[in-house]
């Protein structure tokens, strides 16, 4: 395996495929956190370079974070399917990103192919493309999921309605909720970030969302996102939770820090099989975001695009619903500026896709980083071009309790009228009888909630 190249009349040798991985990273503060990065835009060059002319088996014998010593890593490679991967493996990475990018490669070629891959190989692969590289990609991938309603289909953009209040106020975030609708919003799901997670809190706002989507027969999904064990408890309550959430990471020692275990996830998997109210198959909800297995010190030195590829093949093995990556939301310490959010937030969903995941993105920014508005608008109109299953919308763009700033619900109207999009087919049919879409658009009631007064 080599790890030379001269560039420019300067010899790169890299340590390891390790150390080659990080700096072949476009920049990242997080990587620059973690001393990890690139010192220059020439080494990052170089590194891309070394990286293109390794070959996928490299890549699988020489495992960033070995199997032995981590339960993600152990998944991630039960995962492959040997035949596949046999028949690709002396492939480059530059080749395989010939092949994703070919126009004779279709999105069912490389949904056969990505079985074949390990995360790391899909990261090395991102690595090396361009923006536009990974919009394309992404976009020929359709990856449909179910719960009680089916996502993913060409040509529909699903959201998430998030009525997050500041003190978990029904009525508060029943008056969100309702404008959300209004404006068409909310078929991926209704999942509220509580503020007490306590048992309690978690079936108190369940049965709240549950009872209004039964009243009003709205075709969608409930979540609240407190943590995985006290929605367990919840649901073993009788709470009506149509699926279960929980964050996660690339590393078993940053699930740990979380509070999980990939154990735990299977019993919340069954639990809501047995228990839940969602009519499935699918029945979980992962939420994911570059830069979180830093936070928990416990990234390996492992550079942190590759770390969140691993997520994708730990989410994999569970077959979620829905995963989102909160592109923007820890902070300028990993991600400094737009054009790092920008970035990521198109990697993450190509290598979302590339796993066989319903990938959806929170698109947000907080106030401490260089970015605003503008940016996440500019990044909605990518990924929406991407084919992105879903993203999140919160009242006016402004999440009054996580305190940051996301889409807002006419932003969410807006993408799908410009681009061409739809929602969910069983969710558009329930706007159209209530009036809020009339022939495929937002009829004169958008955005009106008195009309759950009528």
């Amino acid at each position: 395996m080599k790890l030379k190249t001269t560039y420019l009349g300067t010899v790169y040798q890299f340590s390891s495929l390790k150390d080659l991985f990080a700096k072949a990273n476009e920049e990242k503060s997080g990587d620059r956190l973690a001393g990890i990065a690139a010192e220059t835009v020439q080494e990052r060059i170089a590194a891309k370079q070394v990286l293109s002319y390794l070959t996928l088996q490299d890549i699988r014998e020489n495992p960033l974070l070995s199997p032995e010593e981590d339960e993600v890593s152990r998944i991630i490679e039960g995962q492959i399917n040997e035949p596949t991967y046999q028949s690709i493996k002396n492939w480059s990475v530059s080749e395989l990103r010939e092949y994703i990018l070919n126009d004779t490669t279709t999105g069912e070629d490389l949904k056969r192919l990505s079985r074949g891959l390990n995360s790391e190989m899909i990261a090395a692969v991102a690595k090396i493309m361009s923006n536009l590289d990974l919009v394309h990609a992404a976009n020929k991938i359709e990856i449909l999921s179910k719960c009680n309603i089916t996502i993913g289909q060409k040509g529909v953009l699903a959201s998430r309605l998030q009525p997050n209040h500041p003190t978990d106020n029904v009525e508060g975030m029943m008056a969100s909720m309702k404008e959300g609708l209004a404006y068409g919003i909310g078929d991926a799901v209704i999942g509220i970030n509580p503020v007490d997670d306590s048992v309690e809190s978690v079936k108190r706002l369940l049965h709240a969302t549950h009872d209004f989507i039964q009243k009003w027969e709205i075709p969608t999904q409930n979540c609240v996102l407190a943590h995985v064990t006290a929605q367990m408890k919840a649901v073993q309550q009788g709470a009506p939770a149509d699926m279960i959430f929980q964050s996660i990471a690339g590393t078993e020692a940053a699930n740990r820090s979380f509070g999980i275990t990939a154990l735990l996830l299977e019993e919340a998997n069954e639990m809501a099989k047995v228990y839940g109210t969602g009519t499935g198959p699918q029945r979980l909800y992962f939420e994911t975001g570059q830069g979180s297995e830093l936070s928990a010190e416990a990234h390996y030195n492992i550079d942190q695009l590759t770390l969140e590829s691993r997520n994708y093949g730990f989410a994999r093995y569970y077959d979620p619903y829905i995963v989102n990556t909160v592109v923007g939301f820890i902070g300028p310490e990993y991600l400094y500026n737009n054009k790092q959010v920008i970035r990521a937030g198109l990697e993450d969903h190509f290598m979302g896709k590339m796993h066989g995941i319903p990938m959806g993105v929170d698109i947000c920014y907080t106030n401490h980083i260089k970015a605003d508005q503008n940016d996440i608008e500019d990044l909605g109109v990518l990924l929406t071009a991407a084919g992105v299953n879903f993203i999140i919308a919160a009242p006016m763009g402004d999440d009054c309790m996580l305190n940051y700033q996301s889409l807002s619900y006419h932003d969410v109207a807006t993408l799908r009228q410009t681009l061409n999009k739809r929602p969910a087919p069983q969710f558009e049919a329930w706007l159209e009888k209530m009036g809020i879409f009339e022939n495929g658009k937002l009829s004169k009631y958008a955005g009106d909630p008195t009309i759950f007064s009528r």
